[in-house]
């Protein structure tokens, strides 16, 4: 099994913002602490994404009582994203987001943003898939709730497009239960389609993450919080500080810790210490 020496880590603010700016620069900040190279948002037209029905329903929130509101309470607008934007320069971290629809897409379109994202949710969308691969931006495609059909139609659309693109195994539940992780799938992945495959996860806390990274993933996707106790759907299945800080200190000693091969190597260290346990050992 290969591994990669390298992971891209990808702190997955998603909605855990809360519409709040003072939220938004802590994740960035905690993201910058515990080394993470990146920071994602999820961008939407409320009104293109969700049905006129879903919306009037009911739905108690901090916003509100319908769903309208609380959608639109979760969503930023272009004054955050332009706050985001100078924050993260400044910062020295990258950021992007996964749109969930063309207008989103469109507006993204204004940022200097170095990747694209296709939520689990998005991969059916053929019409979408195009408009993505058109931009050539390297992009991220995760592969949750997805038939082997779903993305067949998928890779080809980016290849098709001459746009880099790698895939990230994913179980779409919140938070996911350990025995549906089927890590081996990230095996498969690579041999089927011939590209890098990261993981983004969904479950709580970080023993899959860790067995992940020994799959050799590209790149590590998890979402995360201030405080898993938080109102929003995703908060379950985030990590706080202090997870992210060992999720990444962590994974980058497993990989110097695999190594190379140095089969019958002795080190210089071992040299003095074997003659010591060895001295009363008559060797010819």
């Amino acid at each position: 099994m290969e591994i990669e020496k390298k992971i891209l880590f990808i702190a997955e603010i998603g909605i855990n913002h809360n519409g709040d700016m003072s939220i938004i620069k802590k994740l960035i900040d905690n993201s910058c602490e515990a080394k993470f190279h990146c920071v994602k948002f999820q961008k939407r037209d409320v009104n293109k994404v969700y049905s006129k029905e879903i919306l009037d329903s009911p739905r108690e929130s901090p916003w509100g009582k319908t769903t309208r509101e609380q959608k639109i309470g979760l969503e930023l607008t272009k004054e955050h994203y332009d706050e985001i934007n100078d924050y993260c320069s400044n910062k020295k971290i990258d950021w992007f987001a996964s749109a969930w629809d063309l207008n989103s897409l469109d507006f993204l379109d204004q940022y200097n943003l170095k990747y694209h994202k296709i939520a689990s949710a998005m991969i059916v969308d053929q019409n979408f898939l195009k408009e993505v691969a058109k931009r050539k931006k390297h992009t991220f495609i995760s592969t949750g709730m997805s038939t082997i059909e779903n993305i067949d139609n998928a890779v080809n659309i980016f290849k098709d497009n001459n746009c880099s693109f790698e895939l990230m195994h994913c179980v779409s539940t919140y938070p996911m239960n350990v025995e549906d992780a089927n890590l081996r799938t990230i095996e498969d992945l690579k041999k089927r389609y011939k590209c890098k495959v990261g993981y983004s996860g969904h479950e709580a806390g970080l023993a899959v993450s860790y067995a992940a990274a020994m799959f050799g993933i590209s790149s590590l996707e998890r979402h995360i919080t201030l405080d898993r106790s938080m109102y929003g759907s995703d908060q379950a299945a985030s990590i706080e500080l202090r997870g992210m800080r060992e999720l990444t200190s962590v994974i980058d000693k497993m990989i110097t810790a695999v190594g190379e091969v140095k089969t019958g190597n002795i080190l210089e260290e071992e040299i003095t210490i074997a003659k010591k346990l060895r001295a009363h050992i008559n060797i010819k």
